[in-house]
């Protein structure tokens, strides 16, 4: 699972071997999308597939494999699934023939570690209907919606009712970027180099989603590249009431923008958007306590052609060195591939933006970490706070967050 999660509810359909997980997702879809068998162990990698879910809209269904597998390769499968819990927004633990013990216990353990709203299908109900003591017992001791399903009585609408019920609104409502920063009518002004990592004839995602957000506010959008800036601002009229800026030219839009206007950046947008904000707060400024040797692990949440001036790779690294004045090791992470080492041997945690993924699967990313209390921070983050203009570039967002001022 090196990709990163697309940013889409997801929805985990666990549980044991030939309990009908795959024929679940089949009878949801419509269509023949996991393969079938009467054969224990036929899901071995999770599989996705996208579909559109009434009240909700486009989801992604993962199937996975079956968290009683044996053997060796049985326990890779496993590993895999587990997994997969830290990428969803939603689990559907199946189980049939009114069974449910030690494996599900565990799984059950998991969706509350990280948050995951569960509900259970008592599946192949045709064969065996559920006991009416077990769904008053399962309720009771998890506090889980309980159904009882077969893929051949026709109640899918049922499930698809406690799908909707049970899938977190922040899931599939998004909340607006920077609308709570802005009024009708406001221009708002965008900087955005287009340089090598710039996607050939397109912009990219926090530009466009940005973009998005203005509209949607009834606020006017002016994007101009770092070049342009200062003779733009000589004319523009009225003046911007926010300027967004790509993180790489914090220092050239410091500069240009009068301080009476607020100056932030695309990467905090998004770290307030989707990011653990708070705790990114609290973690930056521990970027000046880094001592030789110390650890640092870059968090990407996409795989991408890197070039030789890599934002994650070579400039953050870069200006750390400088920055710090200390000796640091790097190692970068992408999409959702494992950690090469526990996480205790870092000293900090830079995230990306987070773009293409959602802010569950970014907080599932960074719980390790603020758990064993290491400290987070975000790309545009720790870029503004190495240049000495974070307090600038969080100020918009500070303000609209209850005691958030209390960790500058």
């Amino acid at each position: 699972m090196a990709k990163g999660k697309e940013s889409k509810p997801h929805i985990g359909i666990f549980g044991r071997r030939n309990k009908g997980k795959s024929s679940l997702i089949n009878a949801l879809a419509g269509q023949e999308i996991a393969i079938v068998s009467d054969y224990a162990g036929t899901t071995t990698d999770p599989v996705k597939k996208s579909m559109e879910i009434s009240g909700i809209g486009a989801t992604v269904l993962v199937d996975t494999a079956g968290i009683d597998d044996e053997g060796e390769l049985g326990k890779k499968r496993i590993k895999r699934s587990l997994a997969t819990i830290k990428t969803i927004d939603l689990a559907v633990l199946v189980v049939a023939q009114n069974t449910l013990g030690e494996p599900e216990e565990n799984l059950i353990k998991e969706f509350n570690d990280y948050a995951i709203p569960y509900f259970i299908v008592h599946n192949k109900s045709d064969l065996e209907p559920l006991k009416a003591e077990n769904q008053l017992g399962w309720r009771n001791k998890y506090q889980a919606e309980i159904i009882d399903f077969s893929t051949f009585s026709g109640n899918i609408e049922e499930l698809v009712t406690s799908i909707r019920k049970n899938m977190p609104e922040s899931a599939f409502k998004s909340n607006t970027l920077i609308g709570d920063l802005i009024s009708h009518g406001d221009v708002v002004l965008m900087i955005t180099p287009i340089d090598i990592e710039a996607p050939e004839g397109r912009m990219i995602l926090p530009q466009v989603q940005t973009i998005r957000d203005i509209l949607d506010n009834d606020a006017v959008v002016v994007v101009a590249k770092e070049r342009e800036v200062d003779t733009l601002m000589k004319r523009l009229q009225p003046k911007p009431a926010l300027v967004v800026t790509d993180s790489q030219v914090f220092l050239k839009a410091d500069a240009s923008i009068p301080k009476d206007i607020p100056l932030t950046s695309f990467s905090i947008v998004l770290a307030r958007h989707k990011g653990d904000f708070e705790n990114y707060l609290k973690g930056t400024p521990k970027l000046s306590e880094l001592k030789d040797g110390d650890r640092v692990l870059i968090l990407e949440s996409c795989t991408h052609h890197v070039s030789c001036d890599d934002i994650g790779r070579v400039k953050i690294p870069r200006w750390l060195n400088n920055f710090s004045g200390k000796k640091l090791d790097y190692e970068v992470v992408s999409g959702l591939n494992d950690l090469p080492r526990d996480i205790n041997h870092y000293a900090i945690v830079i995230q990306c933006g987070g773009c293409v993924i959602t802010r569950k699967q970014i907080i599932s990313r960074l719980k390790p970490a603020v758990d064993a209390g290491i400290p987070v921070t975000n790309y545009g983050m720790a870029i503004a706070y190495m240049h000495g203009i974070y307090e600038r570039a969080v100020a918009p967002f500070v303000k609209l967050e209850k005691n958030s001022i209390d960790y500058l």
